[in-house]
């Protein structure tokens, strides 16, 4: 567990492509940071000139030839062939690090990385497409392939599209450029800005490291550009693609990792928990014991969670499932991540053909608040402290007026409704100017009429809810942009029009109305519970607390973290009202 093998391939003679001039410097440069200053178990090099990989039977040339290549990945990805190995292969919690520096090319739908001996007219057959190279990798045992594609590089001969298009399944790959730009070779450096950033980059200690991927992309992204421009080259826009959630947060260097690093590969842990999807909640649970040198008492009680909740049990009645996309974007808003996320829910029938879909939010544990670091947050986020929250229901959407309507015509608990309050009008829109007291009746009459106690969220339930497993402004990410969500508009939108959903199923937790909460405002969390539960001792006022941002809002009052206060008697067209209930079994 925590080994790192890598490969390396470095073409600087190709036969039918005019090669590079600084492929072989730059592979062995990163091979040589590799052995001697990260400590890896196992390097690989592949370069003109690099001597043989030795075996117990026959030794395996390492000349960057496609009949070199592929009997190589065979060997290491076949478990029939591990005798040919003097160690091992790898095992969950190891890392398998894929580097190569050449040319790369599009060809009928497909990403190819092109050979010394690659024929152009038949590249098919002749280059190792990226697919099957990602197979082989999967089946070493690691279970963190990285990919570092330094492809293609300035050449004018290079006809067709650059690599980058194809995703490759459960992987973390990193490219030097776009599929639309060139890699550029820097003469003065002797070395393309790509891997002269990456070196940079992986040299890192102490406080700004690149001991994840996140933050490894966000280096380069930034350094890589900048050096072209030093060096008068043309654009070149690094990035990163990873394909199962949690994987932009994935621990390179576990000696590096801080302890956010780890509480934010906790979350994700969770996350994949939450979605059921246990595989990869294992794969992260493991990374997290490997980053914490096995002293975190989580990934223990973790590990008993997953175990017991594999063992079969009776059968019983289960509630529908419905599936969804989580979509994670970069600092400029871009998609970087796109997981598919499922959740269980049930349907309350209100009448009339209206009906409140009620979503089960998993129990699990979150920071709650904000960092100190984290950009235009208020005291008022702070301490940022950690809550565990029980499961329960929350409803998919804010209330909509429809469903605001139907409950209205119910009998009257405690006062009386207006059923239609909303300055702007529509079915699907969500309701608004409505007030606390407003919110509290119509959860009473709904809990009388289904016999279930809905209420409004607690302040923690709802901020647990938001974040589904995030420490992020955002639940998809840093920034928010007006694809997003609804903020800074001019009016409400319809609940559910923005296909961005979070990690339990949640729509619109950004923007749109503020939504009522429990809880009577405090000036900070100092002294708040940490079990999820209604905070209402201690406080010096009657105002209740909002939450979420609204259609009104600057992007600031829309982060996850941002809390907001009223009197409970007041009713503005920026607040509604989101509900829950307990966990509903069948």
């Amino acid at each position: 567990m925590d080994k790192n093998w890598a490969i390396i391939i470095g073409i600087n003679n190709y036969t039918h492509f005019q090669s590079p001039i600084y492929a072989k410097r730059d592979a062995q440069s990163l091979g040589d940071f590799f052995q001697q200053e990260a400590d890896f178990e196992q390097v690989f090099l592949f370069t003109e000139d690099s001597p043989p990989i030795p075996t117990k039977t026959t030794p395996i040339p390492t000349q960057p030839t496609l009949r070199n290549l592929r009997h190589f990945l065979r060997s290491a990805g076949s478990s029939a062939s591990l005798s040919q190995f003097e160690k091992p292969l790898l095992e969950a919690g190891d890392n398998l690090w894929f580097f190569f520096v050449g040319h790369g090319l599009r060809y009928d739908g497909h990403d190819y990385l092109l050979l010394s001996d690659t024929d152009p007219g038949d590249v098919a057959n002749t280059a190792l497409s990226l697919n099957y190279i990602t197979q082989k990798l999967r089946r070493s045992g690691a279970d963190n392939v990285i990919l570092l594609l330094d492809a293609c590089r300035n050449q004018r001969n290079t006809a067709g599209e650059g690599i980058g298009k194809e995703r490759q399944q459960r992987v973390v790959t990193i490219y030097s450029c776009s599929p639309n730009e060139r890699a550029y070779e820097i003469e003065s450096l002797e070395q393309g800005s790509f891997t002269y950033s990456l070196l940079e980059a992986l040299r890192i200690q102490g406080k700004g490291n690149c001991a994840t991927v996140e933050r490894l992309e966000q280096y380069l992204h930034h350094r890589v550009p900048e050096i072209n421009h030093q060096y008068q080259k043309p654009p070149q826009t690094p990035y990163a693609i990873t394909e199962l959630l949690g994987k932009s947060h994935l621990i390179l260097f576990s000696q590096y990792a801080t302890p956010k690093d780890i509480e934010t590969l906790k979350m994700d842990a969770l996350r994949a928990e939450a979605e059921g999807n246990r595989q990869l909640a294992i794969q992260l649970w493991i990374r997290v014991n490997v980053a914490a040198a096995g002293s975190d008492m989580d990934v223990i009680r973790a590990f008993q969670r997953i175990f017991q909740k594999s063992v079969a049990q009776p059968s019983s009645p289960t509630l529908p499932v419905f599936a969804f996309d989580v979509v994670r974007v970069n600092t400029q808003g871009q998609e970087i991540e796109r997981s598919r996320g499922k959740a269980k829910y049930f349907t309350e029938d209100l009448g009339q053909g209206i009906s409140l879909e009620m979503v089960v939010i998993p129990a699990g544990s979150c920071q709650m608040g904000s960092p100190d670091t984290e950009k235009e947050r208020y005291d008022s986020e702070g301490p940022w402290h950690r809550i565990t929250v029980a499961s329960f229901c929350m409803s998919k959407y804010p209330i909509t007026q429809a469903q605001w309507q139907a409950v209205a015509a119910l009998p009257q608990v405690n006062r009386e409704l207006n059923p239609n309050p909303s300055q702007f009008k529509g079915a699907d829109l969500p309701v608004e100017q409505v007030s606390w007291y407003d919110a509290v009746e119509f959860c009473a009459r709904l809990s009388k009429e289904t016999g279930r106690e809905y209420r409004l969220p607690s302040e923690a339930e709802w901020e647990y809810a938001c974040r589904a497993g995030t420490t992020t402004p955002f639940h998809f990410g840093m920034t928010i942009i007006p694809k997003l969500a609804n903020y800074n508009g001019v009016q409400t939108t319809s609940v559910g029009s923005f296909p961005v959903v979070n990690a339990f199923g949640l729509y619109d937790m950004h923007g749109n109305v503020f939504e009522w909460c429990t809880d009577y405002w405090h000036e900070n969390y100092k002294g708040a519970p940490t079990d999820g539960s209604v905070w209402l001792n201690e406080n010096n006022n009657d105002c209740r607390v909002l939450r979420g941002g609204s259609w009104y809002s600057y992007s600031k009052y829309c982060r996850s973290a941002y809390r907001y206060y009223r009197a409970p008697d007041c009713r503005y067209c920026h607040f509604g009202c989101r509900v829950v209930c307990p966990v509903v079994l069948s």
